[in-house]
């Protein structure tokens, strides 16, 4: 399927510059343009590639300012990242949608499959599970006992449901990730550590999307929440209890203990810890490997363990690299003062 630049633009709110009957018919890197392709360009580190990609329209900055001309339409919007992303979403919503019941699933008769579903060979579901409209999972898919997923909900090969969970509407679920699986809960005792059962279940609300292979474990008695709109990477752990607001999003590898409550939009570095039983306020944003030991506040930015507000840290981190060097000058500067009471002394 071909599209003009013009229109393009107009789906985007954008404006042409340059020739406005450009056909597009794919999308590729800028770095890795060709004709009859689209890319976009929102990190001034690619800026160079823009004078010689060979994609025939280009989305960028209204406020990019170009040093010379280049071969490709633009379409200016006010923000090339946001618009190649709507872009993308209509792109993907114009797939053929797979529908149909492989007659190698196993669904228990008395679990509920609704309408225009795709169930993949060899997936299960448990009893008095309940599917909503237009699903989709994939082979090898788990639902257990009595958990339910909402309509329009995708679930990836592998992805586990367990017993009771519940899934909202618009959710997607990449492979291997597991929802309510034991929190860590164990009690210690004469002879080793005795299982608490964890008799919760996790609750995951619209949509939200979670990677592969990350654990949302079910709390020991209550629910562990998923608000609207989180978004989770690959290999996250969220243990028991906790409570994850609104449109809060997670790069790969963090972990929150349990019991922890999370604001709504805040933004989680790669490996991030936070620490159990404490409440991060909202719109918190956390630098890569920051250490959280206790409660933030709304709006903090901050990194390190435990974190400080990110310029200090990276003051810190420069002053940390001279810290032999300053040593040594404490030293020459102590041996200095040494003589000069000696001689003053005498």
């Amino acid at each position: 399927m071909e599209f003009k630049a013009q229109q393009i633009a107009e789906l985007i709110q954008g404006r042409v510059e340059g020739d406005p009957n450009a056909t597009i018919n794919t999308f590729a890197k800028i770095e890795e343009g060709k004709p009859g392709a689209i890319s976009f360009l929102s990190n001034s580190k690619y800026t160079n590639y823009i004078y010689d990609t060979e994609s025939s329209v280009v989305l960028v900055d209204e406020a990019l300012k170009l040093d010379k001309p280049v071969k490709a339409t633009l379409i200016r919007v006010k923000s090339a990242y946001e618009a190649v992303a709507k872009l993308l979403q209509m792109y993907d919503s114009m797939k053929p949608k797979k529908v149909g019941i492989s007659s190698l699933a196993f669904i228990d008769p008395t679990a509920k499959v609704g309408e225009n579903c795709y169930i993949g060979p060899f997936v299960a579901i448990g009893p008095e599970a309940v599917i909503g409209d237009g699903c989709v999972l994939h082979p090898h898919a788990t639902v257990g006992e009595k958990a339910t997923v909402g309509n329009n909900t995708e679930i990836y090969s592998n992805a586990v449901i367990y017993h009771h969970c519940k899934v909202g509407n618009n959710c997607i679920l990449h492979a291997g990730c597991v929802i309510g699986a034991d929190g860590f809960g164990f009690a210690p005792g004469a002879n080793g550590y005795d299982k608490i059962p964890q008799i919760g279940i996790v609750t995951i609300e619209d949509n939200v999307e979670i990677g592969a292979n990350t654990c949302v474990d079910r709390s020991t008695m209550g629910s562990t929440y998923v608000r609207k709109g989180v978004k989770l990477d690959n290999l996250v752990q969220i243990a028991h209890n906790t409570d994850i607001g609104e449109n809060t999003v997670m790069s790969s590898q963090v972990g929150v203990a349990g019991s922890t409550k999370v604001g709504q939009w805040c933004m989680f570095g790669g490996q991030v810890g936070i620490s159990g039983h404490i409440t991060i306020g909202n719109g918190v944003k956390l630098g890569a490997q920051s250490g959280v030991p206790g409660s933030l506040k709304d709006g903090e930015a901050l990194m390190g363990t435990p974190p400080i507000p990110q310029t200090n840290f990276f003051r810190s981190s420069a002053i940390f690299r001279r810290l032999p060097d300053i040593y040594r000058q404490i030293n020459e500067m102590q041996k200095t003062i040494d003589e000069l009471k000696s001689k003053l002394g005498n």
